[in-house]
């Protein structure tokens, strides 16, 4: 497939219901899959105006719904295993060998303290670009250990960064690369938005997270609130303790859990059925059933309330979140 058919490919897969995106990818062979995989996990944010011409050319789509996209390799990750099972964890090893070679890739084994001795000092942009290209827990260990006032302006400058001059990229990379002592050829790879912000969030101590977000939203509401879309989706219910999803059980109507359940993971549905009663799982079954097929849009709409209401009762400390390292809580609003 040619770069540009390719990155279509990549807009499309993300951009439709993971379900749809699996029965596609089964159709491919291995390698075409790890091509497509490789190029979701390069892509970033995707604007609303791409997913429409891409759209376009696949399906007939009502351009009003869309509302932009992320990628990212963890997207890639839970596609490819979706889609190929325990055969979908040697696609995600190619994957993770092409993007070896993204800019500043040298640094994503060196510790992230000595990391923050060489950057501390620099501007707020060469900050932000640098972090932009890391993990996001080396990322979150980054902003953790600059000082307030310079963790505010560096998660801005990444929240509004697309795509950098490459020449910018390899002076900033050369002297790095100097002054660690490390030598490595990279090439131009876009970073950082809104999706980037969300993910170094999702690691960040909570205390943190909690005063960044408060700090952006005095400025900018609307990006805060974009930010907390992609915190926390729908299917991240399924990381969430039995204890949690029964309380927000007593907070969602069961129409709106039919609803959402349709466009949900096998694995999330037999989690919420398990947190009810047998009759109450039935009822819920039986609603599914008559409700019958629905539009994507309405199902993600609905499952957006949902996520909404876990956001209130996060807040409210009637829910807790937990990342998946070390139990650490993920910063939800």
């Amino acid at each position: 497939m040619a770069s540009n058919s390719i990155r279509k490919a990549a807009v499309f897969l993300i951009s439709i219901p993971k379900d749809q995106a699996k029965i596609i990818l089964s159709r491919l062979d291995p390698k075409q899959i790890e091509v497509v995989m490789t190029e979701i996990a390069k892509i970033g944010i995707v604007t609303p105006e791409e997913q429409e011409n891409v759209i376009r050319e696949f399906s007939k789509a009502n351009p009003a719904k869309l509302v932009g996209s992320v990628g990212g390799f963890s997207v890639a990750t839970e596609l490819a295993e979706a889609a190929l099972g325990q055969d979908g964890l040697a696609v995600i090893d190619g994957v993770r060998s092409s993007l070896e070679a993204i800019p500043f890739g040298f640094l994503q084994k060196v510790d992230s303290e000595n990391l923050l001795t060489f950057i501390i000092d620099e501007y707020p942009q060469t900050i932000a670009l640098i972090v932009a290209h890391l993990r996001p827990s080396q990322a979150a260990d980054i902003i953790n250990g600059l000082p307030p006032e310079r963790q505010l302006t560096v998660i801005r400058r990444i929240a509004a960064m697309q795509q950098t001059n490459p020449e910018i990229i390899k002076d900033v990379e050369k002297g790095l690369e100097n002054r660690m002592s490390s030598v490595m050829s990279q090439k131009l790879e876009s970073a950082g938005g809104v999706g980037s912000v969300a993910e170094i969030l999702n690691v960040i101590d909570r205390s943190t997270g909690r005063t960044i977000m408060e700090n952006l939203a005095q400025d900018d509401p609307e990006l805060v609130e974009e930010i907390r879309r992609l915190m926390f989706v729908f299917e991240d219910i399924l990381k969430l303790t039995d204890k949690d999803i029964q309380e927000i059980q007593k907070n969602v109507e069961s129409n709106q859990w039919a609803i959402a359940l349709k466009g949900a993971s096998e694995d999330l549905k037999q989690k919420i059925f398990k947190n009810m009663s047998k009759r109450a799982g039935k009822m819920l079954q039986e609603e599914m059933d008559f409700l019958g097929p629905m539009r994507s849009s309405d199902v993600e709409r609905v499952q957006q309330e949902i996520v909404d209401v876990i956001r209130k009762l996060e807040d409210s400390g009637e829910v807790t979140v937990h990342s998946g390292k070390g139990g650490e809580e993920k910063f939800i609003q």
